[in-house]
């Protein structure tokens, strides 16, 4: 009987070391198949943490919920008052550890979502969990939850994420201003208690 360990790897999750696994079968080379089992553990190991990071990025790249992919590197650094070495400094998220808050401030098209995107894929790079939100859509919600009996849940649920982007800050609210206000309140209190 003939075990077929690709499946068995796949069966189990294990993605990157089933790749890892096929490549080797593929090579069909008499020569590496003798080397030593731990060397292909090991190889299969790093193959398998190596995928479960790109798996764990793309996760969180998505889980983000960006409107769209942006980076520093397609910026127009001219219409920006902003010099790169701020940004690439700000880029190493320093202050996230210091629990310290950015806010971009400037006219429509100056850069302000491409900068704190851009800011944000850095973080999630850094292993950080960031998550976007429009500011009427974050308030359309935190309504939504009220009327549900559910406030606070959200709160609860940011708490465990690093950054969050509050996108249209700006924007003239229909409905009460005070909910967002009460929101980022409540939001801090959590995080001091905890």
């Amino acid at each position: 009987m003939i075990t077929d360990r690709y499946a068995q790897l796949k069966a189990l999750h294990l993605h990157g070391m089933a790749a890892a696994w096929q490549e080797w079968q593929a090579e069909g080379n008499s020569r590496q198949k003798s080397v030593m089992p731990e060397v292909w553990l090991d190889r299969l190991i790093a193959a398998e943490q190596t995928d479960r990071k790109a798996r764990s990025l793309n996760y969180q790249l998505h889980a983000a919920r960006f409107p769209h992919h942006r980076d520093p590197i397609h910026f127009d650094w001219a219409e920006n008052p902003l010099t790169r070495e701020r940004i690439e400094q700000l880029a190493n998220g320093d202050f996230m550890e210091q629990a310290n808050n950015l806010i971009f401030v400037g006219g429509t098209g100056t850069g302000k979502t491409h900068l704190a995107i851009a800011l944000a894929v850095s973080a999630i790079h850094q292993e950080k969990r960031v998550r976007f939100y429009n500011a009427v859509d974050l308030v359309n919600l935190l309504e939504k939850e009220k009327q549900l009996g559910k406030s606070g849940s959200l709160a609860k649920r940011l708490i465990q994420i690093d950054a969050v982007i509050l996108d249209e800050l700006g924007y003239r609210f229909s409905q009460s201003p005070a909910v967002l206000c009460c929101f980022t309140s409540s939001v801090n209190c959590m995080k001091k208690l905890l």
